[in-house]
């Protein structure tokens, strides 16, 4: 089976990163790469790094075109804008992976204080299934519309998902310190993200106000069975790529009596796990762990009655583009780690 998929937003760093990944897909044929370009232009001239690699232009987005010529549609569209496309591609009956976080929240009026915009096609939340393959495999599996998570909640709700499943956190108790590479901010002219701006400089932004939060809040609180509330004060990094988040949370005295028990609760949690890596008791992943990688790396450590994780992804691998793949993976019943090994 040659599963033939579009791409809109192929000129992000996502949609890049997905071209990039595609193309080394056995299974996969990329049939269409669109943006906000007024004449088509071909790819390998954009980009000249997928000159001889794809021969397809770049074209101006065009629903109809890319419905009728895909059986996938990855849309790597802004924040908000998402929701204009995905009605006429799921009546189309396509497949949709939406990395944007349009469809992540099942709140619309939580959307609506996030993103300070309304949503448009309320409807279509209530079908989208969040694409966190190591929570929500079964149902990405029969999805229409899947919902990419964002990288900072990935590495949080990784990081933490052993612990809140299993009722062993105390709830009001969870603290985020996270740190970004500036890819994680999208490709848009923002003056705080600019070379000068961010080289020989690191800072905390957007401190208890991101707009991940709520995400990260939604997943912990269906795993943990109870509203789980969060302190989190993200960070950019004067680096391109890569997610590190140091998460503390007081544990509840009876479910993790000592290391072992951790260690031996996390390695268990995701024992099937094919992008989770464990590492040993107090032993904590790096950046250059999982650059350029679909890998989520986690160490762990006790700290009286509390747990410190450390949980480390590539913001473009696993915390958008490379987990978008697995989730077609699962979706298309191909091997889970098919073209991302």
């Amino acid at each position: 089976m040659m599963l033939q998929v579009g791409i809109a937003g192929a000129t992000g760093y996502t949609g890049q990163e997905l071209v990039d990944i595609l193309l080394g897909h056995p299974q996969v044929r990329i049939s269409g790469l669109y943006s906000t370009i007024d004449q088509p232009r071909p790819f390998g001239s954009v980009f000249p790094k997928f000159a001889g690699r794809i021969s397809l232009p770049l074209k101006k987005l065009d629903l109809k075109e890319l419905a009728d010529s895909c059986d996938v549609v990855f849309l790597a569209l802004p924040h908000t804008t998402a929701m204009d496309a995905v009605p006429y591609l799921l009546k189309s009956k396509k497949i949709v992976i939406d990395l944007s976080a349009d469809y992540r929240l099942a709140d619309t009026a939580v959307y609506k204080a996030a993103y300070q915009v309304a949503h448009k096609d309320k409807i279509n939340i209530k079908r989208a299934v969040y694409g966190l393959p190591e929570v929500y495999r079964q149902k990405i599996g029969t999805a229409q519309l899947i919902a990419n998570p964002g990288c900072y909640p990935t590495a949080a709700v990784l990081g933490l998902a052993p612990l809140a499943a299993t009722g062993a956190i105390e709830r009001s108790s969870v603290i985020i310190d996270a740190k970004s590479g500036t890819t994680g901010a999208g490709k848009k002219a923002v003056l705080e993200s600019l070379f000068s701006e961010v080289d020989e400089d690191f800072k905390a932004y957007k401190v208890n106000a991101h707009q991940h939060m709520p995400e990260i809040e939604q997943e912990l609180s269906k795993l943990s069975g109870g509203k789980v509330p969060i302190t989190f004060v993200p960070h950019l990094l004067p680096l391109k790529r890569g997610i590190l988040e140091t998460i503390y949370v007081k544990l509840n005295k009876s479910a993790v009596r000592s290391p072992k028990d951790l260690v031996s609760l996390y390695r268990k949690f995701y024992k099937n796990e094919p992008f989770v890596r464990i590492r040993p008791y107090a032993e904590f992943p790096s950046l250059k762990d999982v650059a350029c990688t679909n890998f989520c790396d986690i160490g762990i450590k006790l700290n009286g009655s509390s747990a410190i994780i450390v949980s480390a992804i590539d913001n473009l691998r696993k915390g958008a583009s490379g987990q978008a793949v697995q989730n077609m993976n699962i979706r298309f019943r191909f091997p889970e780690t098919l073209g991302l090994l």
